[in-house]
């Protein structure tokens, strides 16, 4: 709450059930917030992700944007919509491989979602810069606006390559333990 009174209007959340709990109630009063969807979407929660969010980050596959397109249509809400990249191809991390990028852009603009960027989160413990380039260079080529790229480590390499959405958490809310 003190970051709303002091006038912040972006926040992000991992899980759906946790941002219901927790933002429900504080965005009835604050019609100006925006939520951001940062963690993996399950198909199954995607009904009351719509309902609360206004952003989503993690869009990976088609069965998932569909999921997203048909639930917006039922309440007549727009989000925005953001494709998730795996360019280290790391097998636990969600994201569409780059070579699939295109396709699957081109699948959701004719499902009517809003496509506004894309999103990566790098390997740990690699060069940033090398997967913020790639970003930057697909965002360019695919002709998006937005980046969401770059955390409370990172940040500042991601700015240096365009990010315009970053997800600054544990710098300001501390790490959870």
């Amino acid at each position: 709450m003190p970051l709303i009174e002091y006038g912040h209007k972006d926040f992000g959340e991992n899980k759906v059930q946790e941002a219901l709990e927790k933002w429900s109630a504080i965005k009835e009063k604050h019609f100006d917030l925006k939520l951001h969807m940062i963690g993996k979407l399950q198909t199954n929660k995607v009904k009351f992700a719509v309902k609360i969010f206004d952003y989503i980050h993690s869009v990976d596959n088609e069965k998932l944007a569909k999921k997203i397109a048909d639930e917006q249509t039922k309440i007549k809400k727009n989000i925005n919509i953001f494709i998730q990249v795996n360019l280290g191809e790391e097998e636990q991390k969600s994201g569409v491989n780059k070579n699939e990028l295109p396709k699957l852009i081109s699948y959701c603009k004719t499902i009517g979602l809003n496509v506004i960027g894309l999103m990566c989160i790098p390997p740990i413990n690699s060069s940033v810069n090398f997967y913020f380039k790639q970003m930057l260079d697909l965002n360019k080529s695919l002709y998006l606006k937005e980046l969401s790229m770059g955390m409370s480590s990172d940040y500042l390499e991601a700015i240096e390559f365009q990010a315009t959405y970053l997800r600054i958490g544990s710098s300001i809310f501390g790490k959870r333990v």
